[in-house]
């Protein structure tokens, strides 16, 4: 697609009026989301994109003419796929507090304006335009400062960093503070305590996505960073931002399970047959359904509850054309609500057995034998490791 015009990147200040924003990959127009009179967002593809490009949401956006119409609920008259994009979590926070320094009533701006503020910087490939952007982008390279502007922010919505954490992660999702930054020249990940986690949270995190690899889970590549307050901050090299084979980074598509099935993560409505019978739909690959199952029997034995709708992925592979499942990310111990998981297994939201995990595997047409490897390895291994709930 490099014979296509590429869409303008000129950065515009706020306007709280703004009732449409174009969709871009790679520089390459997608298409227009606009305001409907309904105050949900609709979207239309570009007519070159139509012969050139791919659905971006394959159920809810199919590669097709016409005007798509989002529903009310449950995500607010917001598609999945760009519901993806907006901040949540730690990033509202930093977007709210910085609209608020700038005069602007956080209340005020919709998704289209935060659309707008995001850009060029969301995770995933695709970008917004206009850009909306805030002057100061300062970048703050002690952890141990972040970590104190982080604990200050949350504890009273105040700290003088605030432009430079926002800058350094305003356009990221999920409950603890976190900045997307540069390690030996690649995109990472570096998390921070949120107000309710234990100091060495990060040492926990490191010591779980070391022993998911050793279960046979695609994690990333991650690092223990040193402080001198803690036992170190967990980093996480980006999935969405792989090298290509000139050796610069790209960008990859991808897509969370909640936003293909049109659904909000803070509504537990998932059981693991549905993520199964979705992944095999997506990718119709048996082998990708494995993996995920392997990844329900780690979060099971782990003791990971907080299992969302948002903590599934899906890359498109942008040379083959093909879908395959992220690289499993957020991996900890969490108690859940109530005690609840987040997603079910075989129905169950707690006490989970190994017969109700064998059940799931059965339904998901994966062989006896290959059910019972992947258990008995997991649960070795975490064993193993000391991990095992």
């Amino acid at each position: 697609m490099s014979g296509q015009p590429r869409v303008d990147q000129k950065r515009h200040p706020i306007d709280l009026s703004l009732d449409k924003v174009v969709v871009a990959y790679q520089g390459e127009k997608v298409g227009t989301l606009a305001l409907a009179d309904s105050q949900v967002l609709a979207f239309e593809y570009d007519a070159d994109w139509l012969v050139r490009g791919f659905s971006i949401s394959p159920f809810s956006l199919p590669l097709e003419s016409g005007v798509f119409v989002a529903k009310p609920h449950p995500l607010d008259g917001v598609f999945g796929v760009f519901d993806d994009s907006l901040p949540d979590g730690w990033g509202r926070l930093l977007v709210d507090r910085v609209l608020r320094n700038n005069g602007i009533d956080p209340e005020d701006a919709g998704p289209l304006v935060r659309l707008a503020i995001v850009g060029n910087s969301g995770m995933g490939a695709l970008e917004y335009r206009p850009v909306f952007s805030f002057a100061d982008e300062t970048v703050l390279e002690d952890y141990d400062r972040i970590a104190n502007d982080c604990a200050q922010m949350l504890k009273t919505d105040f700290t003088e960093d605030i432009d430079a954490l926002f800058a350094m992660g305003g356009s990221s999702g999920g409950a603890r503070p976190k900045i997307l930054t540069e390690i030996d020249g690649r995109p990472w990940i570096v998390k921070f305590p949120s107000s309710y986690d234990s100091r060495d949270i990060g040492v926990h995190e490191y010591k779980v996505a070391l022993a998911a690899k050793e279960c046979g889970i695609d994690v990333p590549e991650v690092r223990l960073l040193p402080s001198k307050q803690c036992g170190g901050y967990f980093a996480v090299r980006r999935f969405d931002r792989p090298i290509d084979q000139h050796g610069e980074v790209t960008k990859i598509h991808m897509i969370s399970a909640g936003a293909l099935l049109e659904t909000s993560h803070r509504i537990p409505n998932l059981d693991y047959d549905i993520l199964l019978k979705l992944t095999l739909r997506l990718t119709d690959d048996i082998e990708e359904v494995e993996r995920l199952f392997r990844l329900m029997v780690f979060n099971v034995m782990i003791g990971n509850r907080d299992d969302h709708a948002k903590n599934f992925s899906y890359l498109r592979e942008p040379f083959m054309g093909s879908w395959c499942l992220s690289p499993a990310y957020d991996l900890t111990r969490n108690g859940g609500m109530n005690g609840e998981r987040a997603t079910t297994v075989n129905g169950k939201g707690r006490d989970i057995t190994i017969e109700d995990m064998t059940s799931v595997g059965l339904r998901a047409g994966l062989p006896p034998s290959r059910i019972r490897s992947i258990i008995d390895h997991v649960r070795e291994t975490l064993k193993s490791a000391d991990l095992l709930v």
